[in-house]
């Protein structure tokens, strides 16, 4: 977390990221909560039986366990256990094109390539749509950027409405 932290230079951003965890007693540790505020990373709890929160984490398991490379019958020992989430971690991040943010991977979005890339696409869609509109029967795919991804978006933009509403309203006299 700490070499992650100093990387991405958290420190000197303006608003802080979001460490998310399940309620476990790890990421709720003293030494773990003074590193993480230290760092500048807020820390964020699924609430108790709340689903939902999980299912992400949930998600990328399944996306490991069935890759074809993935040992059917489990790892020789830890090194080879590191050495495979590494390489998966890392094609994850880079290679794998993910259809909630438009079909790029999260590298070109983390580092803001998206922008570009979905451009071109929409124009290349566009170009194809005017060479022959009888293959069209409605608009091309939208191309735009996709807002922040969050855990729970419909939840979070309550929260959010509702802090933004709080921090706006005069204290009561």
């Amino acid at each position: 977390m700490r070499r992650t932290a100093l990387a991405e230079g958290i420190a000197a951003m303006g608003a802080k990221p979001v460490l998310h965890g399940d309620n476990g007693s790890t990421l709720k540790a003293t030494t773990v909560l003074a590193m993480l505020n230290w760092l500048g990373v807020k820390p964020s709890y699924s609430k108790p039986r709340v689903s939902d929160d999980n299912a992400y984490a949930e998600s990328l398991f399944r996306t490991a366990k069935y890759r074809p490379e993935f040992p059917a019958k489990g790892f020789a020992n830890l090194d080879a256990a590191r050495a495979w989430a590494t390489h998966f971690v890392h094609g994850y991040n880079h290679n794998h094109r993910h259809s909630g943010i438009r079909y790029v991977s999260s590298a070109q979005r983390h580092a803001g390539e998206n922008q570009t890339i979905l451009a071109a696409r929409h124009e290349l869609y566009l170009k194809a749509q005017q060479r022959n509109p009888a293959r069209w029967s409605t608009n091309t795919r939208n191309w735009a950027p996709i807002r922040p991804v969050t855990l729970n978006p419909e939840r979070d933009s309550v929260v959010n409405a509702c802090s933004a509403a709080r921090h706006t309203q005069p204290l009561a006299a």
